[in-house]
C-alpha cells in the first residue's frame, strides 16, 4: 500500500531520474535530528535545485507540534506510520487540527500556512519540488528537523 501511494505521488511530480530504490519506515537513515526529537531524511532528489523533484521522510515524536509555517512548493504527503494532525491557519490551534491516520494522503498547497503534530510517533513521506523553503509565521518559533538551514 505504501509503495502504491508513494508511486502515485511521484507520478504527479516532475520527472525524476529513474534509479531503482525503496524505503521501509523501519529502516530510514535519518540525516538530521533536532532537540525536539523530529527527524528528517532526504530519500532522493534535490530540494535545493529549482524545478527538481525530491522525496523526503519526516519523523514526528509523540506530543511534538510544529508552529504555523508554509512551504515554497506544494507537498504531497503520505502518512506511513502513526497519525498526523494538521490544521490550516497562522497560529497553532490543536483543536482545529484534523487527524490523518496511517494510509492517509494529503496535498498541502504551496504558501498555505499550516501547523502539525502528533499524539503518537508518526512518520510521513512527502514529495515536492525545489527550491524548497519553510517559512514560519513567527520567525522566532523553533524550527523542525525538516527545515532547510
Amino acid at each position: 500500500m505504501i509503495g502504491l501511494i508513494v508511486a502515485a505521488a511521484l507520478a504527479a511530480a516532475p520527472a525524476i531520474a529513474a534509479t531503482p530504490a525503496d524505503w521501509n519506515p523501519d529502516a530510514i537513515v535519518w540525516q538530521r535530528t533536532n532537540p525536539d526529537g523530529t527527524r528528517f531524511a532526504l530519500l532522493e532528489g534535490n530540494r535545493d535545485t529549482p524545478g527538481t523533484a525530491f522525496t523526503y521522510a519526516f519523523f514526528i515524536p509523540a506530543g511534538v507540534w510544529d508552529a504555523a509555517h508554509w512551504h515554497s512548493a506544494t507537498a504531497r504527503v503520505f502518512v506511513a506510520r502513526g497519525t498526523l494532525h494538521l490544521g490550516y491557519g497562522n497560529r497553532l490551534d490543536r483543536a482545529r487540527a484534523r487527524a490523518f491516520p496511517a494510509g492517509s494522503y494529503l496535498l498541502v498547497p504551496a504558501g498555505a500556512a499550516h501547523f502539525d503534530g502528533s499524539d503518537r510517533d508518526t512518520i510521513i513521506i512527502g514529495t515536492a519540488t525545489g527550491l524548497w523553503s519553510t517559512d514560519y509565521v513567527d520567525r522566532a518559533a523553533p524550527m523542525s528537523a525538516g527545515t532547510p538551514h
